[in-house]
C-alpha cells in the first residue's frame, strides 16, 4: 500500500498542534478547570474595554496604518521611556503587530537566513522553535538547570558557531517563571557584542514580576541598543489575550525589516483595539502595581495548594506560571500524568516536556497557570489535594 501523501513541508513535520490548544480542548471536553493555557478568566480594566467600544462606535473599523496607528506607537514609546528610560522614535522604531507571537515569527522570517542558527534557552515557549523552522533556521539550546534555573556561561559561549545569527531571550521566562538576573543579562549581552549577534527579546511578562523584583530590558545594557529588537504585548499586561495586539521596538533598520515580513502575514489587525490600548498604556502606576500584587497572591495560593497536594514546586519570580515536579507523587511521565489528570480530579495542566529538546530534562515537570480567579484556584487546589498519592 502506498504511504499517505505528505503535504506539510519537511521543516515543520516535527511540529503538531500546539499543546495549549490540545490541553484547552481536553478541558472543554471534560469540563475540567483549565490551568493549562495562560489566559485570565476575567477581563482587564473597564476603562480600556470602554475605549474599545468607543473606538468601534467612532468608526475606527477599517485597516489601520501598516506600522500601527501613530497614537499607539507614541504610547509604546512613552511606556519605554516611563518605565525604563529608553528613548524610542515612534515614527521609525516602533511596529504594532498581531500579538507578540506574530512579532517573533516575523522577526525570524526577516532576520534569519536558511541555515542560520538561533540560540534560545531551554525550556522554551514552543512558538520559538516553530518560528525558527519557518525561516529555515536551526535552534541551538542552552539549558536552564534545576534547581535555580541558572545557565552555564561556558555553554552559552559554546553554542555560538559560524552560522549563529541571533540570541532569542525571554524574560520573565515562560514556562519556568524565571526572571533573568542583571548578571545573567550582562553575560548574554557580552556574548552578543563579542560575536556581533542580533538579539530578539520577548518581554510580554514585563509587568508580572513578584516579591519586589524588577524587569531589566536587555536593550538597556551597553552595546545592545543597536542590535536588539524588543517585543511585548497587551495580552499579559492588560488581560486582553484575545485582542492580539503586540509591538516591537528597536533600531530603525531592524523594525523596517520586521515590517517587510509582517506585512505579508496579517498585514494589519485590530484597528479599534489599537485605539483602546492607547488608554491602557497610559494607566497609572497603581494599575501596574496592583496587577503584580494580585497575581503574586494568586501564585502563592496555587503554590501552597500544590505543595499540600504533594507536588514539588519550583519558585516563580514572574509570569503566569508555576512549574511542578510530579516525582514526589510517584510519577515520572508528565504527558501521561497531564492526560489523566482531568479524569482523576478535574484539572488541566501542561506537560513541560514539550518545551524541551532534551526530553529527559523536562519529562517529570508540568506547568500550571495561576492567572485565574482566586475561587477557581482554590477549587483546583482542593481537587488536586483529593488525588494526592494516587497513581495515573
Amino acid at each position: 500500500m502506498n504511504e499517505p501523501r505528505q503535504f506539510l513541508v519537511e521543516r515543520l513535520r516535527q511540529f503538531g498542534i500546539t499543546v495549549f490548544a490540545e490541553m484547552s480542548a481536553l478541558a472543554d471536553r471534560t469540563g475540567a478547570i483549565n490551568l493549562g493555557q495562560g489566559f485570565p478568566d476575567s477581563d482587564g480594566p473597564q476603562e480600556v474595554l470602554e475605549a474599545a467600544v468607543a473606538a468601534i462606535r467612532a468608526g475606527h473599523n477599517q485597516y489601520p496604518p501598516g506600522r500601527g496607528i501613530l497614537p499607539l506607537r507614541r504610547a509604546v514609546a512613552d511606556h519605554q521611556k516611563r518605565f525604563y528610560d529608553i528613548e524610542v522614535d515612534p515614527e521609525a522604531e516602533v511596529l504594532i503587530t498581531a500579538g507578540a507571537s506574530e512579532a517573533i515569527a516575523a522577526a525570524m522570517l526577516a532576520l534569519v537566513e536558511p541555515g542560520d542558527e538561533v540560540i534560545m534557552f531551554e525550556p522554551y515557549f514552543d512558538h520559538y522553535a516553530t518560528s525558527v523552522a519557518l525561516a529555515g533556521g536551526h535552534r541551538r539550546v542552552v539549558a536552564l538547570r534545576e534547581p535555580d534555573l541558572s545557565f552555564d556561561v561556558a555553554e552559552l559561549e559554546a553554542a555560538v558557531g559560524p552560522r549563529t545569527r541571533l540570541i532569542l531571550v525571554n524574560t520573565p521566562h515562560n514556562p519556568s517563571g524565571k526572571v533573568f538576573s542583571a548578571d545573567e543579562l550582562g553575560q548574554i549581552a557580552r556574548v552578543a557584542v563579542e560575536h556581533d549577534l542580533l538579539v530578539v527579546t520577548d518581554e510580554v511578562y514585563e509587568h508580572l514580576i513578584y516579591d519586589g523584583g524588577s524587569h531589566v530590558p536587555l536593550v538597556t545594557l551597553p552595546g545592545m541598543a543597536e542590535r536588539t529588537l524588543t517585543i511585548s504585548s497587551a495580552g499579559k499586561s492588560f488581560g486582553f489575550t484575545g485582542w492580539k495586539i503586540g509591538w516591537a521596538s528597536g533600531p530603525e533598520a531592524m523594525v523596517s525589516a520586521l515590517l517587510t515580513a509582517k506585512q505579508s502575514l496579517t498585514y494589519v489587525n485590530g484597528g479599534p483595539f489599537q485605539h483602546a490600548l492607547v488608554t491602557a498604556l497610559g494607566l497609572g502606576d497603581d494599575y501596574f502595581r496592583g496587577l503584580a500584587d494580585d497575581l503574586q497572591a494568586k501564585r502563592d495560593l496555587l503554590s501552597e495548594g500544590l505543595r499540600s497536594a504533594g507536588f514539588g514546586v519550583f519558585p516563580t519570580a514572574g509570569t503566569y506560571f508555576i512549574t511542578a515536579d510530579i516525582r514526589p507523587l510517584g510519577s515520572g511521565d508528565g504527558v501521561e500524568f497531564c492526560m489523566s489528570l482531568p479524569e482523576r480530579c478535574g484539572v488541566v495542566a501542561v506537560p513541560s516536556v514539550v518545551f524541551y529538546d532534551n526530553e529527559e530534562a523536562g519529562r517529570h515537570l508540568i506547568r500550571f497557570a495561576f492567572c485565574k480567579r482566586p475561587e477557581v484556584l482554590a477549587e483546583a487546589a482542593e481537587r488536586l489535594a483529593g488525588m494526592a498519592g494516587s497513581q495515573p
